[in-house]
């Protein structure tokens, strides 16, 4: 049980950490802090929170455990003006998409303190945003990585990686570097490749006509350019070698498979369909069995 704790964004990510947490029972008081007295104050009228913050030093006191859900290019200044009132014995997390930015923000507005900080990113979203958005089930059965410091306490590791098992969320470790990496392919470049193609159709002068046709493929392909702008800006460019890296070779594999439909060459293009059709399926059916309660053994 948290007795208290302190999220710095009260929207999807941190109002549905809020919510999950309540709903198990595993906190007793959360404080809400944020730029917007309008969503703090939505917060606090839907229930996900229960004290609307305002002065740091009183809403950081007797704080157990305190969540930056805030955009990643927030984190330093958000640091280092709780860093005063940082007590022993409070533990900070976030939820940043990014993390070797995030290490290095907290190395420099925490100092000394940086030890109480544990790296951290819920692998789950949808594409609204605001308190609205935050729903109790946003964690369940979804991964959240966590990349401590060699300076961490693992009684502080545990304390946010139970946090999260209270929401529903399986805990996964990597490094920052690591996890930068795989993000830049799996999550970075395909938000940028999404708001690329909407905005690219956005800009033509018969974009309507083309919506007007655009159909489920389209709006599944695209259904995360509906992600917060600011957010995304802010990973993009937080991850940007990782993301530069990825976007080049995915442009060489667009170059390649421009040639071969220029050549008319339709065994290539299959070839390089059917390859991601497999892995898709291989992708989806690893997923599915993941996901399947396994039979408990009857000697149980």
């Amino acid at each position: 049980m948290l007795n208290k704790i302190v999220i710095f964004g009260v929207g999807l990510i941190g109002g549905s950490f809020a919510r999950a947490l309540k709903h198990a029972g595993a906190v007793r008081t959360v404080v809400g802090m944020g730029r917007s007295a309008a969503s703090l104050a939505r917060a606090r009228e839907l229930g996900i929170i229960d004290v609307v913050g305002g002065d740091m030093a009183e809403a950081m006191r007797g704080a157990d455990l305190v969540l930056l859900a805030a955009p990643v290019a927030q984190t330093e200044a958000i640091l280092a003006a709780l860093a005063p009132h940082l007590q022993p014995g409070t533990v900070v997390t976030d939820a940043g998409s990014t993390k070797t930015d995030v290490v290095a923000a907290a190395r420099r507005a925490l100092g000394a303190k940086v030890a109480q900080f544990v790296p951290g990113h819920p692998i789950a979203g949808r594409e609204t945003n605001g308190p609205d958005a935050a729903i109790i089930d946003l964690y369940i059965g979804k991964k959240t990585v966590l990349t401590p410091l060699d300076e961490n306490a693992s009684a502080d590791v545990e304390r946010v990686a139970s946090a999260w098992r209270a929401c529903g969320a399986i805990i996964h470790r990597l490094t920052p570097e690591e996890h930068d990496k795989v993000f830049a392919a799996v999550s970075h470049l395909p938000h940028l490749l999404a708001y690329a193609l909407v905005d690219d159709i956005a800009n033509k002068p018969h974009a309507d006509l083309l919506f007007q046709y655009a159909a489920s493929g389209f709006r599944d392909f695209t259904r995360i350019a509906g992600s917060s702008p600011e957010m995304w800006r802010d990973i993009s460019l937080a991850n940007q070698a990782a993301l530069l890296v990825e976007l080049d070779a995915y442009m060489a594999q667009l170059t390649a498979l421009r040639a071969r439909l220029a050549a008319a060459d339709g065994a290539a293009i299959e070839a390089v369909y059917a390859n991601a059709q497999r892995a898709r399926r291989q992708w989806i059916e690893a997923i599915e069995t993941a996901e399947t309660p396994q039979p408990k053994d009857s000697a149980e």
